[in-house]
């Protein structure tokens, strides 16, 4: 069924690379050493993601013209756009996007189309699933192979169901469940749909097909949210009601997470009906072998630790544009405040500071206030401060630096804390430092993942307090930076 010689000259066309799935097949397509080109509205926001040999161009599936270039010479083409988000009529937008792109891949020559659609039966999809649905139909319907994929809910950190989950069940104790909570699906791990997308390239097929795809247990939101908190150590009580629509439900939803205000009703009206696999030919056609849903969360949990310690926060921080308030900026379930300020020195001298941070040394601001969070931590039988540093100067992985530990260093330009005082969640800090024209930028970064209820109250009553000292700490390090570069105070 697969290609023994797959050709590795082919070109591969990579939509919807900024997106959730796009953005981590495209890595997957990458580490296989596929000729590949990603397409993009705004190309500069991939510039930093992609490997020195993808190509990128810039295009847009609204707009025709702009395709005939972006195909040219595509062998198969990845359709992962999609416009739930949008503010306007979704619908529409994803049928004309999908018709322009149909006609220019016709046109071009394309051989194969890839797309990932949404389980559910033709007699019970929302209008959501039935816009999915439609768009795969106009793919087949152009002429061009189309292999299409339809998944349920997909576990992995940052997928929306996912963010949905962590965030009810992080925030709240006591759920009030409506009866779409209970309603089955048959959720696949992010890592699954990937390797089914990339099998996808090698399928030797001579019609278009559409392969339903999950992982081997049927649960519902419900069971979801229960083996989320179990695997998170939580303990929250369900109370299930009658009467809770989609719609009120939606509403509710966009109050206890504001990230989901405007797709809240477009997303819980996909989860009235079940959306389980009923045809298993993907399992018989292709060799991977979805994982449950234990395995699925678990990893899920675990891969976002890597996920996070990856980003660079300058870019994640400046694509939210203006977007400031009080308590820091929310990325998933995690709370990131962050100082910048940049110094006329060589990034040496501008990190000279922050690696002889704590210790004898000090941490450059108020230090009498870490004094006393260190003896309310050896009060709540933590470690405090009394472990100073190794050395004053040197810096290694796994170091402890008071009541930190050091997770990431890299010599004049990055070194990330981990504390290791007692706090309700897990917290970072981190400073970067970066050149910027005759001189060097020093960022600042305080990162809190909050467990439940009494974390996030924990951030929130102590944000103006560490606003404070970390300002004070990053004027500090610049005056330290100053010293040592003999640049004149200001």
């Amino acid at each position: 069924m697969f290609s023994q010689n797959s050709n590795p000259d082919r070109l591969v066309l990579l939509t919807g690379g900024t997106g959730y799935v796009g953005g981590r097949l495209l890595r997957a397509l990458e580490e296989r050493g596929i000729n590949l080109r990603c397409m993009a509205r705004l190309p500069e926001v991939l510039k930093s993601r992609v490997a020195k040999t993808t190509e990128i161009v810039q295009g847009d599936v609204l707009l025709p013209e702009t395709l005939r270039s972006a195909l040219e010479g595509v062998d198969t083409a990845y359709y992962l756009v999609h416009s739930m988000g949008s503010a306007g009529d979704f619908e529409e937008q994803d049928r004309l996007a999908a018709l322009n792109f149909a006609e220019a891949a016709k046109i071009a020559g394309v051989r194969r189309l890839i797309y990932l659609g949404g389980l559910g039966r033709d007699d019970q999809l929302s209008r959501h699933l039935s816009s999915r649905q439609e768009v795969g139909q106009i793919l087949r319907d152009s002429g061009v192979l189309t292999i299409e994929f339809r998944a349920s809910i997909i576990i992995g950190s940052g997928s929306l169901s996912f963010e949905m989950i962590r965030a009810l069940v992080e925030k709240l104790p006591v759920m009030i469940t409506p009866r779409w909570v209970r309603v089955k699906a048959q959720p696949i791990a992010i890592e699954d749909v990937l390797s089914y997308l990339s099998e996808a390239l090698d399928l030797e097929t001579e019609s278009s097909r559409i392969f339903e795809i999950g992982g081997p247990d049927q649960v519902s939101y419900e069971e979801l949210m229960k083996e989320y908190a179990y695997q998170k150590g939580l303990r929250r009580w369900v109370i299930p009601v009658p009467v809770l629509t989609p719609r009120l439900s939606s509403l509710w939803l966009g109050l206890v997470t504001p990230v989901f205000a405007r797709i809240g009703k477009k997303l819980l009206n996909s989860v009235k009906n079940a959306t389980v696999v009923e045809d298993q030919t993907a399992l018989k056609v292709f060799k991977c072998r979805p994982r449950g849903i234990s395995q699925a969360m678990r990893e899920a949990l675990s891969n976002e630790d890597r996920d996070f310690a990856e980003t660079r926060w300058s870019d994640a921080l400046s694509s939210k544009g203006r977007e400031r308030g009080f308590g820091g900026v929310r990325f998933g379930s995690r709370i990131v405040a962050s100082h910048s300020a940049t110094i006329q020195c060589s990034p040496s001298e501008a990190f000279h500071p922050i690696q002889r941070i704590g210790g004898e040394n000090g941490w450059y601001f108020a230090n009498w206030l870490w004094q006393i969070r260190g003896f309310m931590d050896l009060l709540a039988g933590g470690v405090g401060v009394r472990r100073g540093r190794r050395q004053p100067v040197a810096v290694a992985t796994g170091d402890a630096i008071d009541f930190w530990r050091v997770e990431a260093y890299v010599p004049d330009r990055l070194l990330r804390l981990k504390a290791e005082m007692k706090v309700p969640g897990r917290a970072w800090l981190q400073f970067e430092v970066e050149p910027s024209g005759d001189g060097s930028v020093i960022r600042q970064t305080a990162i809190f993942d909050p467990l439940g209820a009494w974390g996030l109250l924990y951030w929130y009553a102590l944000y103006p307090i560490h606003q404070i000292i970390f300002s004070g700490m990053l004027r500090g390090i610049l005056r330290a930076a100053r010293k040592v570069s003999q640049i004149p105070q200001q």
